[in-house]
Order: structure tokens, then C-alpha cells, then sequence
């Protein structure tokens, strides 16, 4: 059995001391993959806390610059990185958090092209985005490659988090089978959100894939939950499982 060295045991110390997770979970958490698409408000909470948790391989999927509106809510880049990209940045603020973490870089846009070829190489793909179309390419991709989809949304004081296609669950499409932005409505991205929403849902996104890698609690497959941090109230949707939405092509 493989053994985790001494520098490891002190770090991961309290990771261990819990029966869920133990020496042997924390071996599990360090030989895992994880594509994050996305290093933006959701994005920056995720990696922060995959890197801090041990995560072996963490591919970031981020072509964005740094904008002064970024720095209410992305808490990885500060006013000096303004014009940056926030790949590069985000890199070196978690390298400077984990030096044990292996970081690869994707300065690219995610598209039904290349969304196959970049995230093949991980085990769990995280939807860390703000635009719809995004979404269901990284949708169809984990359904193509069969990987969880760990999925996060934000809306103005609301967040959500679910996991898709883990273990026969439903896909994204199942959740949302037609694209969800009508003519007139606003994007995720021109929709005002308090600044502590986004740090909240991604700290929820982040957990799910420990979840999942470490096997342990009940993951959020086949159920959406939905809290609102103005009110302090939350609640769960049931998704059913259409093998329709599996059948994709191209």
C-alpha cells in the first residue's frame, strides 16, 4: 500500500483524524485529477480548496484577464493583477498555497472541439462558469469521457450545486434540457450577486469532489440543492435520469 510521508501526514493531519477519510483517503485525494473550468468567482473558492485538501492534478480551464469588477468576489487576484491572466495568476497564488500540487494551465476557451482532448486527462470535471453554453459543452464532454460533472450556479443572493452523470445519475441536460437564457433575459455574468455567495457555493463544490474522491457522504447526484443566503433557507429538486440526453454525437 502506498504511504503518505511524514510532510504529508503533519499537513493532512486533520483529514486524517477523521474515519471518513483516514491515511487511505487522503492517499485517494492525492492520486486524483481535477479539471476546474472556469477561475472566476466560483472557480477561486474550488481551487483554493482542492489545493489546500491535497488534490494531486488540478487543470485549470481559464482564458480571462483580471478585471477591477472581478475583485469584490474572485479572491485569488488583487489590485496589481488587474490586465493579467487570471490562469497564470491562480497558478502561482496556489503554488504558493501547495507546493505539492501538480498545476497544468488551459488558456483557452472550452468549446465542443477541444473540450474532449483537454479534460480526458482528469477524473472529475468541475463547472466552475458563468455562461450557459459553456455548461452544456462540459456536459456533453463528461458524458462522452464518463466523468462526474461537479456543477455550481449564482444568482444574485441564490446558489446551486449538483453533481452530474455520477454513477448512471443524470446528466446536465437532464436538469436543463433546452438552453435555459431567454431573449431578454440577463446572463449570469450582467446579474448583480452579494460578494460572499459565490465563496460559499464554490466551498460547496469543492466539498462534493472530495466527496466523490474519497467516497464517503452522500453526493449530490440526482438532486440540485438550492440555499439563499438572505433568507437562510434552502431546499433540494429530484432529477430523474433521461437516457436520451446520453445519446450524443459528434
Amino acid at each position: 500500500m502506498e504511504q503518505l510521508t511524514n510532510r504529508e501526514i503533519k499537513r493532512y493531519e486533520k483529514h486524517i483524524m477523521l474515519p471518513e477519510i483516514g491515511i487511505e483517503g487522503q492517499i485517494k485525494i492525492r492520486n486524483s485529477s481535477v479539471a476546474v473550468v472556469g477561475a472566476g468567482g466560483l472557480g477561486c473558492p474550488v481551487l483554493q480548496y482542492l489545493t489546500a485538501a491535497g488534490v494531486g492534478k488540478i487543470g485549470i480551464v481559464e482564458y480571462d484577464m483580471v478585471d477591477e469588477s472581478n475583485l469584490q468576489r474572485q479572491i485569488l487576484y488583487g489590485s496589481a493583477d488587474k490586465g493579467k491572466l487570471k490562469s497564470i495568476i491562480s497558478r502561482d497564488r496556489l503554488n504558493l498555497m501547495n507546493d505539492q500540487v501538480e498545476i497544468t494551465l488551459f488558456n483557452i476557451r472550452l468549446d465542443n472541439k477541444n473540450s474532449e482532448k483537454i479534460l480526458q486527462g482528469y477524473d472529475i470535471i468541475v463547472d466552475a462558469t458563468d455562461n450557459y453554453s459553456t455548461r452544456y459543452v462540459i456536459s456533453d464532454a463528461s458524458v462522452k469521457l464518463d466523468r462526474p460533472m461537479v456543477h455550481g450556479a449564482i444568482y444574485k443572493f441564490e446558489g446551486q450545486v449538483s453533481v452530474f452523470n455520477y454513477m448512471n445519475g443524470p446528466s446536465y441536460r437532464c436538469y436543463n434540457p433546452e438552453p435555459e437564457l431567454k431573449k431578454g433575459d440577463p446572463a449570469p455574468a450582467e446579474t448583480g450577486l452579494l460578494g460572499v455567495l459565490p465563496g460559499i457555493t464554490g466551498t460547496y463544490m469543492a466539498t462534493e469532489v472530495l466527496k466523490i474522491i474519497t467516497g464517503t457522504g452522500n453526493v449530490l447526484s440526482g438532486r440540485v440543492l438550492v440555499f439563499n443566503i438572505l433568507k437562510n433557507t434552502s431546499y433540494t429538486i429530484e432529477i430523474s435520469r433521461n437516457p436520451d440526453n446520453f445519446l450524443i454525437t459528434g
